[in-house]
């Protein structure tokens, strides 16, 4: 009869995405990992489920499935541990079992060690064995059982991939919806503020063209922020094409369009690049474009001239991109809360979404780099950006 803790472990299975599958380059290295510490010639993961023995990946044999009631592993399954068995044929809960007798293979050291998850439920094992008798040093042993724990970590980093690109594709069908649903009637709605303003009975009236600049200023945010959510959703949707990108060129273009909309705030911008960026060009873009445009407007804020510093050098893990802007600077315990999605910390004075850190943080982690933000030699903010070299 199936059980609760059988519908657990069959769900958590699932989740793990790997039964009826190639056996995955990174299982297969470990159960040879197993194989070679432990001396013996075959080695098997086995992930078990209430019917059956799914064997994923295998070394002196190829992989296959059996029932649960063949299985060796399914005896010690029932109460999971550590397990191991110097001769089978001398063991009676395996003297029998047609592993050991001949009918499929004539196996007689075994030793296994549970597959345990996060959350406590044994989903199969990873075992050894031999058709000779032996037994297995303590450091072999212990070996095995640490084996174990990081094939469990393998297939949590696999779920948790596989669960993060849906929930990618998940909030980029979101965004598209969202733009489809409010961009229309926004378009609309702009269009009858601008006939309202042109009608010579509402113009000459102040209260009223004050109320319409207003309204037409909402709906310039609003349909600004969807742009924003559109452009945060699509990050790490398309696959990343790396070339080498000079942040010069990037940099002058940011502010080039900072000056033709007014933005600049008479900003001083010294770049010091003195070596490319191994980055996808477009999304690089985007990201210049939000670290300088942050930096400008929030080192504007006050009665200060901006001055921002961008740098690009080497480091051990990569390329670093380093702005430093001289305004407010950000509260350390804000530092990690500002790359969430509409958070703008406790400067909520300057206009914005908070989508933009977001994004850039978005766009980094795509290209498996790491970034940060640290106080300012010159007093404001230092965000830095770390991509790898490959």
């Amino acid at each position: 009869m199936k059980t609760a803790d059988d519908a657990i472990r069959r769900a958590l299975i699932e989740d793990y995405g790997v039964l009826g599958r190639a056996p995955e380059p990174d299982l297969q290295g470990l159960v040879q990992l197993a194989a070679t510490v432990c001396g013996v010639p075959t080695a098997v993961i086995n992930i078990i489920d209430d019917r059956s023995q799914h064997q994923i990946a295998a070394v002196g044999f190829e992989p296959a499935v059996c029932s649960r009631e063949d299985s060796m592993c399914a005896v010690v399954f029932r109460e999971p541990g550590h397990t191991v068995v110097e001769d089978a044929t001398r063991d009676d809960r395996f003297a029998g079992n047609p592993f050991v007798t001949g009918e499929v293979a004539n196996v007689r050291f075994y030793a296994s060690s549970p597959l345990i998850t996060p959350s406590g439920v044994p989903i199969g094992t990873v075992c050894i064995f031999d058709e000779e008798p032996r037994e297995l040093p303590d450091e072999e042993s212990a070996a095995l059982a640490l084996i174990a724990h990081q094939i469990v970590d393998v297939l949590e980093l696999r779920r948790l991939t596989r669960e993060l690109g849906e929930s990618n594709e998940q909030l980029e069908n979101f965004a598209a919806q969202v733009a489809h649903d409010l961009r229309n009637p926004l378009t609309a709605l702009t269009g009858y503020i601008e006939l309202a303003s042109e009608v010579p009975e509402v113009a000459e009236v102040p209260a009223a063209s004050r109320a319409l600049a207003r309204a037409e200023s909402v709906a310039d945010r609003m349909s600004g922020m969807i742009a924003r959510l559109l452009d945060y959703a699509s990050v790490g949707g398309a696959p990343i094409r790396r070339s080498t990108v000079e942040v010069g060129p990037l940099v002058a273009s940011t502010m080039e369009d900072l000056r033709s909309a007014g933005l600049d705030n008479g900003a001083e911008v010294a770049i010091e690049a003195s070596v490319p960026v191994p980055a996808d060009p477009t999304l690089l873009g985007v990201l210049i474009q939000n670290l300088v445009g942050n930096a400008v407007k929030f080192a504007g804020a006050g009665e200060r001239t901006p001055a921002i510093t961008v740098t690009v050098g080497t480091v051990v893990a990569g390329v670093r991109i380093i702005v430093d802007d001289n305004g407010p600077g950000v509260p350390p315990a804000e530092r990690e809360v500002v790359f969430e999605p509409l958070e703008r910390g406790s400067n909520v004075a300057v206009p914005g979404f908070g989508i933009g850190l977001a994004t850039c943080n978005r766009i980094v982690q795509s290209h498996g780099g790491r970034m940060g933000i640290d106080e300012s030699p010159s007093g404001g903010a230092r965000v830095w950006v770390v991509l790898p070299s490959a």
